[in-house]
């Protein structure tokens, strides 16, 4: 597979931006090998700048769960398009969103919406200390909220990528205040929530994580989880930016009927827009500025364009709640045919899936945390990874990231991804 340009264009990259990338992911360096700049998209597919078809796995990392261009996100945004791009003044469009995201999760019962994955974490962490009067917060090993400083702490995913290991540049106050365990560790939960009690403001968790492969919580993990934090005042916040209205309608939340205090959201709710949200319980929003003294603000908050992205996205979801029940069959069904294609081979490995998140571990042991997740043989994930790509298949270029499937995914699609998969 010729790619020249991409490799022209990432020389020149590294001339004028860090590493040649504006996320780290994107470098390639745990796979090795020189990144694929694209150019266009449609449907299940994305296409690079020497002119290369890829069947797309990552879906701009999750926000395109109906796939590329859908006709009518489309439509919407052109008509947004000659209106306005931006105004910094209220909108209908915010509150119809809004509507709408109450109306899919039933526990919101206010919600804020933001710029960013990130920025929705820590303004959700901000907002239960101001309402708890507490400082600490406990995050779970591998589990990724964002890079602000307060969730640095083995945050999994892009920094495992990278094998970075001290968080320079973060002081040591703000990471004090930052608790690590395990995922799905009981005891561990219960003895650092007795232990910190009546200092901890807030548990955050992706209810199921994506940031060092698929990962779902062990039963009864979360219920535990949920009753601690009810029992000792400690508001427990989903982070739900790759989950929300992926998994369910109502996210992990509905599928695996725990709910949380708060709630943060991204990816999917802008429908490939730059997004993010936070809500949950009236009596803890209230707190949020100009209803309570918990200050937050953005000045692109709300945009139009962004709004009208994710409104049109949301709709489609919300009235064909069949595309769930597809996208889980899509799921399954790899997950069954890749391993089976592994076990012909003799390759060990361990497949992760939960409706359309997916991810593959090249070691015999269940993965359930990200020490498991670290097993797994890195040189045999470049090798897969770079036959697949060659054959143009787009998977994450990380062993410690989820795969995410669109409804745009066809049959045929699959076939041809399992065909590739064959032949390695």
């Amino acid at each position: 597979m010729n790619t020249n340009k991409s490799k022209h264009l990432f020389n020149e990259a590294q001339l004028h931006i860090p590493g040649g990338v504006n996320s780290p992911v994107r470098a390639f360096k745990q796979v090795g090998g020189t990144p694929v700049f694209m150019k266009r998209a449609d449907g299940a597919y994305i296409f690079d700048e020497d002119d290369n078809q890829y069947i797309d796995y990552i879906n701009s990392w999750g926000p395109l769960i109906l796939g590329h261009n859908h006709p009518k996100v489309v439509e919407a945004l052109q008509e947004q398009v000659k209106t306005a791009f931006s105004f910094g003044t209220p909108t209908s469009l915010e509150v119809e969103i809004a509507k709408l995201i109450k109306s899919m999760v039933p526990n919101i019962e206010l919600v804020r919406m933001v710029n960013s994955g990130t920025e929705a974490c820590m303004s959700a962490v901000r907002l239960a200390r101001g309402f708890t009067g507490k400082t600490k917060i406990l995050k779970f090993e591998g589990h990724y909220h964002g890079h602000a400083d307060l969730f640095m702490k083995k945050a999994g995913s892009g920094m495992a990528t990278l094998n970075i290991k001290q968080d320079d540049g973060i002081p040591k106050g703000v990471a004090d205040d930052t608790l690590v365990i395990a995922f799905n560790d009981f005891e561990a939960m219960q003895a650092i929530v007795k232990q910190y009690k009546t200092e901890l403001a807030a548990i955050i968790v992706e209810p199921v994580a994506g940031n060092m492969g698929c990962v779902p919580p062990k039963m009864g993990y979360l219920e535990l989880m949920r009753k601690l934090c009810s029992e000792n005042n400690i508001v427990l916040i989903f982070d739900e930016v790759m989950t929300g209205f992926r998994l369910a309608k109502g996210g992990a939340q509905e599928r695996l009927n725990v709910w949380a205090d708060l709630v943060t959201f991204g990816k999917v709710i802008g429908g490939g827009l730059p997004v993010g949200a936070f809500g949950g319980r009236k009596d803890i929003m209230s707190c949020v500025a100009p209803l309570g003294k918990v200050y937050q603000a953005g000045t692109l908050s709300g945009n139009p364009l962004a709004m009208t992205a994710g409104f049109a996205t949301l709709s489609v979801l919300n009235s064909n709640p069949s595309i769930y029940a597809e996208l889980d069959n899509k799921g399954i069904y790899l997950k069954e045919k890749l391993n089976e294609i592994f076990a012909i081979k003799g390759e060990t490995h361990t497949i992760n899936q939960l409706g359309s998140m997916i991810s593959i571990h090249f070691c015999e042991n269940d993965v359930t945390d990200f020490e498991s997740a670290s097993i797994g043989n890195n040189d045999t994930f470049k090798k897969f990874f770079h036959h697949m790509l060659n054959n143009g298949i787009y998977l994450p270029p990380s062993a410690f990231e989820t795969w995410f499937l669109s409804s745009a995914l066809s049959d045929e699609d699959l076939q041809a991804t399992l065909d590739v998969c064959k032949r390695w």
